[in-house]
């Protein structure tokens, strides 16, 4: 499934690809992890701020398994990071929500998750 267009950096097709690749292509992170710098700085509407690549990838395992299609509605990309908005798909309707990334050695180094927790949580979200 294509979620961002080729103009997106190459790490952030990937990133996309394996959120939406299903859980059971997720295995333990192994195809997210190399995307990821090792220390990760992350902060999301539910988990807060989570330092590392490894406490990332496996937070973000409820969300792989809960999704069932993801609707890009804008995209913006410089040398510096990218920021998507997108409708994410969940068992009990569809979330907005908005991704912030920066990056460094062609890694994801930063990203913040934008949307409504308890929306999220409503529409089985997890």
């Amino acid at each position: 499934m294509t979620v961002v267009s080729d103009n997106a950096p190459a790490v952030i097709q990937d990133y996309y690809r394996v959120l939406t690749g299903g859980i059971d292509g997720y295995e333990d992170g192994r195809h997210l992890l190399p995307l990821l710098a090792d220390d990760l700085d992350f902060e999301g509407s539910i988990a807060g701020r989570v330092t590392g690549a490894a406490r990332f990838a496996e937070g973000v395992r409820g969300f792989i398994a809960n999704v069932t299609g993801i609707d890009l509605i804008q995209e913006v990309h410089d040398s510096q990071g990218t920021a998507t908005v997108y409708d994410a798909h969940l068992p009990k309707g569809a979330v907005r929500i908005t991704e912030f990334f920066g990056f460094a050695d062609g890694r994801i180094q930063r990203l913040r998750l934008q949307y409504d927790p308890a929306d999220y949580i409503a529409k089985g979200g997890r």
